[in-house]
C-alpha cells in the first residue's frame, strides 16, 4: 500500500467522482481507476460503488477513508517536520592540500547552501597529521590516502587518482614524453613528503613491488614548499594533476608527464568516526562531501581523477 494510492482514494470520495479526481489529481483516469482497482485487490474488499452518476464508498470504503485521511494528516506533518528541522552544530572535516586545492571551495560552498546552520571546519594538512588528528578525534571526517585497516574507522573509497611526474621546464633539457615508467626515474633528483604520509607510502610500496632502487628523494612536508622548490628547478615530484591547482601559471614554468605504471594511482578515501560517533550534521556533511567530489569528476574539473568505485 503507497500513500500515493491512499490520496487517490481520498479524492475520489471526496469529489464522489473519477473522472474530476483524475482532472484533480492531474493524472490519465485508467491510471487512477488501476490504482484504486489494485487498494481494493491488497484489501481484498470492494472500497468503492460505481455508477452511472459517479462512485460513493461502500461501509468499508467510508471506515477506510476515514483512517486514509488520519494517515495522510499524519504524512503531511512528518514531511512537514523533516523540511522545518534544520542541521546544526560543528563539523570538523580534514582534507590533504592536493585535495583541499580541488574540493575545498565546492565542498564549504555546498555544505553553506545546503546546511546553513551547519559549521564546518576544514583543516587543511598532509595526510598523516589528518589521521593521527582523526584517531585522536579531533575530526569527524577526513579525505586520507593511507587507510590502515587496524583502526576503527568507517572507510569509503571515493576517488582514485593518476600520479605525474613533474619538474621545472628547462629549454636546455630534453622535453618530458607523454608517460614514463617508475623504473625511469632512479637517477632523477626527486623531493617527495616524508614517509608517514600517504602519497610517500603508496610510492614506497610500488618501488619495493617493482624490486625498484629504493628512491632517496629531498623531503617537504608541504606542498606549497614543495612546489615552488621544484618550479625552481630543485628537482622533480611525483603527484597528483591537483597539485598544479595552487601553481599559477604552472604551464610555463613546470612540465609533466603521467607515471605509466598500471597499478601506481592513489586512492583518496572518505574516512570517519563511526556513525554511532558522528552527530546527524556530521553524518550530512559526508554524503554532501561524496556528492562534490561525484559532480567534480562528471564535470571534468578533478583531472586525472575517476570514482573510486563503481556506481550502480
Amino acid at each position: 500500500m503507497e500513500l500515493r494510492q491512499l490520496r487517490y482514494f481520498v479524492r475520489v470520495v471526496e469529489l464522489g467522482s473519477m473522472n474530476r479526481a483524475a482532472v484533480d489529481l492531474g493524472v490519465v483516469q485508467s491510471a487512477l481507476s488501476q490504482q484504486v482497482s489494485r487498494l481494493e485487490g491488497e484489501l481484498s474488499t470492494r472500497l468503492l460503488q460505481r455508477s452511472p452518476k459517479g462512485v460513493a464508498p461502500t461501509e468499508a470504503g467510508l471506515a477506510f477513508f476515514q483512517q486514509a485521511q488520519l494517515a495522510l494528516r499524519h504524512a503531511d506533518a512528518a514531511a512537514q517536520a523533516a523540511q522545518q528541522s534544520r542541521l546544526s552544530g560543528a563539523v570538523s572535516v580534514g582534507l590533504a592540500p592536493t585535495t583541499a586545492s580541488v574540493l575545498g571551495l565546492p565542498l564549504v560552498a555546498a555544505v553553506r547552501s545546503r546546511y546553513p546552520d551547519v559549521r564546518l571546519h576544514v583543516v587543511e594538512s598532509l595526510s598523516g597529521h589528518l589521521a593521527a588528528m582523526l584517531n585522536a578525534r579531533q575530526l569527524d571526517l577526513a579525505v586520507l590516502f593511507d587507510t590502515d585497516p587496524g583502526r576503527r574507522w568507517s572507510v569509503t573509497p571515493l576517488v582514485e587518482e593518476k600520479l605525474y611526474l613533474m619538474r621545472a621546464r628547462d629549454a636546455a633539457a630534453k622535453p618530458l614524453p607523454a608517460k614514463v615508467k617508475l623504473a625511469q626515474l632512479k637517477d632523477m633528483p626527486l623531493i617527495l613528503p616524508s614517509a608517514s604520509h600517504g602519497l610517500r607510502a603508496t610510492l614506497d610500496a610500488a618501488v619495493s613491488a617493482g624490486r625498484l632502487k629504493r628512491m632517496q628523494p629531498m623531503e617537504i612536508d608541504s606542498l606549497a614548499l614543495l612546489m615552488e622548490a621544484v618550479r625552481s628547478g630543485l628537482g622533480a615530484t611525483i603527484q597528483p594533476w591537483a597539485a598544479l591547482a595552487r601553481v599559477p601559471g604552472w604551464e610555463q614554468a613546470i612540465e609533466v608527464a603521467e607515471i605509466a605504471d598500471r597499478r601506481l594511482k592513489r586512492l583518496n578515501s572518505l574516512c570517519s568516526l563511526s556513525d554511532d560517533e558522528l552527530s546527524p550534521a556530521a553524518l550530512a556533511v559526508r554524503v554532501v562531501l561524496a556528492d562534490c567530489a561525484r559532480e567534480l569528476i562528471r564535470g571534468g574539473t578533478w583531472h586525472g581523477a575517476r570514482l573510486g568505485y563503481h556506481e550502480p
